[in-house]
């Protein structure tokens, strides 16, 4: 527990001064924001607000984890696995802001380019989770066995590339007003540190290596968020840019494929799924009958077009998903409770 308190705090302390810094600096050297043309017209006021963000909550989160297992903790080869694909995944958005930034438009990397830098983050973690760790090879929802489709390393490191892209590119979408992606996942990462420290405590159940480790990345991921936060809150004061989206969304699957939640991600992550879909069925009745379901995709536009205030649809939208999460959790305990993994252990304690 004192480690994760350890993580936590000194990630947030970091990423409070890591982005107040940065914020300095990008103001100095003039690097900002550029605003798309076909956005919501109140957006226009925020070009030029300092990006690239997400470096000082990436370098917090790590700050944060290698600190914490200084004193009195134990590297293990699951939780930096899943911290370098963080890294890897901010990498990439980083290319993305900073060609933005350089070109003055909001264009960076082609859809194909960044796909392909996350395909290579992708089979990164799949090919070490496997080649280094004890990684179930299946699909699961709650634990390795349930369902426990054995997809085989090959397989398996496909859907992990899958997955990966998906969650990188459904929380890249949400990331559309000041503290919405930010705080939603949040929520999500706080999700993987109750998940990891409960499976740590109950091995036999979910034989998931290294569980404590992943609830460490995970309370680094949480107190780097919350540094960031208070820097994001509307009127933003900097965005994370995609060097932050795209490392949050990669380090949500990272951690769902290590503690064999992958299905789990779903109903956590439910804010990014119903984003996505939303742009997802614009595109296809746009192009297949001619017509517009949303004013706008993603749907958090569509709710700023109709007239809510930019803070109404940001907590709002931060209720729903902390629902999203709180029924993620409630499912994986009635999984316990069903299993009699609670009752096992219950009858244990005096």
């Amino acid at each position: 527990m004192i480690r994760l308190l350890l993580a936590g705090s000194i990630a947030m302390l970091v990423s409070l001064t890591g982005c107040w810094l940065l914020i300095r600096v990008l103001v100095h050297y003039r690097i900002g924001q550029p605003i798309r043309d076909d956005g919501p017209s109140e957006h226009r006021v925020k070009a030029g607000t300092p990006t690239m963000g997400g470096i000082a909550v990436v370098f917090a989160a790590t700050a944060g984890y290698v600190i914490s297992d200084v004193f009195g903790g134990v590297y293990t080869r699951t939780g930096i696995i899943v911290m370098l694909t963080i890294v890897a995944g901010s990498i990439v958005g980083l290319l993305d802001d900073w060609i933005k930034v350089v070109a003055a438009r909001n264009l960076g990397l082609n859809k194909r380019t960044k796909i392909v830098g996350l395909v290579l983050v992708g089979i990164g973690f799949a090919w070490a989770m496997t080649e280094f760790t004890s990684a179930h090879t299946t699909v699961s929802f709650t634990r390795f066995d349930s369902p426990g489709l054995e997809l085989g390393r090959l397989g398996w490191s496909a859907w992990a590339v899958l997955l990966i892209i998906a969650t990188a590119n459904a929380v890249n979408l949400t990331d559309g007003l000041d503290g919405l992606a930010a705080g939603a996942s949040g929520l999500g990462y706080g999700a993987f540190l109750v998940i990891g420290f409960w499976q740590f405590d109950h091995y036999d159940e979910y034989q998931v290596a290294h569980a404590l480790d992943l609830a460490v990345v995970s309370a680094a991921m949480v107190g780097a968020i919350i540094g960031f936060l208070w820097w994001n809150a509307a009127p933003a004061r900097i965005f994370m840019g995609d060097t932050g989206s795209l490392a949050l969304g990669t380090g949500l699957a990272a951690l769902a494929l290590a503690t064999n939640t992958q299905l789990l991600l779903v109903v956590i992550g439910g804010l990014f799924v119903i984003e996505t879909v939303s742009v997802i069925l614009q595109i296809i009745s746009f192009k297949g009958f001619g017509r517009r379901l949303f004013r706008m995709a993603p749907l958090h536009h569509h709710f700023e077009l109709r007239g809510w205030p930019e803070t109404t649809v940001i907590v709002r939208l931060w209720i729903l998903s902390g629902v999203c999460t709180g029924v993620g959790l409630g499912i994986f305990y009635g999984d316990a409770v069903s299993t009699g993994i609670v009752d096992s252990i219950s009858r244990l304690t005096p």
